[in-house]
């Protein structure tokens, strides 16, 4: 059986390039890409833009698309007067998150009110090929209780409005005050997930399908499952690494259900505190341990477990090697938040922070 397919939507933050405060120019920014061939999309805020890859079947061909969207995407926010950054957060104390002014958009903002205007938020979305929606529901269920290690991989948000937010991934805080937001119910059935997206519409809890924000849903759009949990990852490294091991994890939970294996059902608080301690202590910290136990372990070896688990995967993939290697890296060099609180803490200047984050945004390495 041929592996499956992956894609990826990046987020990205623009700014001033003076002062790191949000620019509401993604109008013009998009206009620029597309000159070159690059379709961004608007988001919710007119101070981002997203990229979206084309499907590849292999880690080094997501790795150039990403290079090169986010070479164009840097290029066309600087012909902007922008500067682009893959953050989860602006660093920056913003004066306000002005709406994209599209129908939709202006529509969520008058129902959700400050839950919309104070948002400037940037994850990633990988998109996983699977079957049909069933085995969409069940890898959903299998992936719940692993998310929180995606979570602690990716966090590239711990300095928010000139200050240590004392999380790893405050994004991911302020992401779930959306009512459809955050890790998703244990699924039983097809019916199950339209019975529940049913009653958030009836209650007004979200205009639409398209507003289930559970960090795991099945897609809209595409015949994928979508993992929504990571802040956008500092540089395209890291985020081939989540979109792999995302791969990955979907590949482990569609083998386990042919081997008629179920997936845990692990109880909502649970899968919360894990979410809570995983964008609290990041990646140079402790989690609780998904894979052993429910205790609090080094995230440095919670991951390691993973990974083992996962090895069969990576193996089919081709992409062990590279994969324990850049876990490595990470470990040893930092990811995005350990970064970022790095330069925060040599001046506590954030023009600091600022250059780190631009300069990872499009590095090619």
């Amino acid at each position: 059986m041929k592996p499956p397919s992956v894609g990826v939507e990046e987020e990205f933050l623009l700014v001033d390039p003076a002062t790191g405060e949000p620019v509401a120019l993604n109008t013009e920014v998009a206009k620029y890409a597309a000159e070159r061939g690059v379709d961004l999309q608007l988001e919710l805020t007119s101070c981002q833009v997203e990229t979206t890859s084309d499907v590849a079947q292999t880690s080094s061909q997501l790795r150039q698309q990403l290079i090169e969207l986010r070479r164009v995407a840097a290029e066309s926010a600087e012909k902007a007067g922008a500067r682009l950054l893959a953050v989860g957060l602006p660093p920056t104390v913003p004066r306000s998150f002005p709406i994209t002014d599209k129908p939709r958009y202006r529509e969520i903002a008058d129902r959700f009110g400050m839950i919309a205007h104070e948002q400037g938020i940037c994850g990633c979305h990988v998109h996983v090929e699977v079957p049909d929606r069933e085995a969409a529901i069940a890898v959903s269920n299998w992936l719940r209780p692993w998310l929180p290690i995606l979570l602690a991989l990716t966090a590239n948000s711990a300095i928010y409005r000139n200050a240590d937010s004392g999380h790893a991934s405050w994004r991911s805080v302020l992401w779930g005050r959306w009512p459809s937001a955050g890790p998703p119910p244990h699924l039983d059935s097809v019916e199950h997930y339209d019975s529940i997206v049913a009653l958030m519409n009836d209650a007004g809890a979200m205009l639409d399908e398209g507003m289930v924000y559970w960090d795991v849903r099945p897609s809209k759009k595409f015949p994928t499952v979508e993992i929504r949990v990571a802040d956008v990852p500092a540089t395209a490294a890291e985020t081939v690494l989540l979109a792999t091991l995302a791969r990955a994890a979907v590949m482990t939970a569609l083998a386990a259900e042919r081997g008629g294996h179920q997936a845990p059902k692990v109880d909502d608080h649970i899968v919360r505190a894990a979410y809570w301690k995983a964008a609290h202590d990041g990646l140079d910290g402790q989690m609780i341990d998904v894979i052993e136990g429910w205790a609090t372990a080094p995230t440095s070896r919670v991951l390691g477990e993973w990974l083992g688990l996962l090895q069969p995967a990576l193996d089919e993939l081709g992409d062990s090697e590279w994969v324990h290697a850049e876990v490595g890296r990470l470990l040893r060099d930092g990811n995005g938040a350990m970064r970022q609180r790095a330069a925060w803490r040599e001046r506590h200047q954030i023009a600091d922070v600022i250059a780190v984050a631009a300069k990872a945004t499009t590095e090619t390495a």
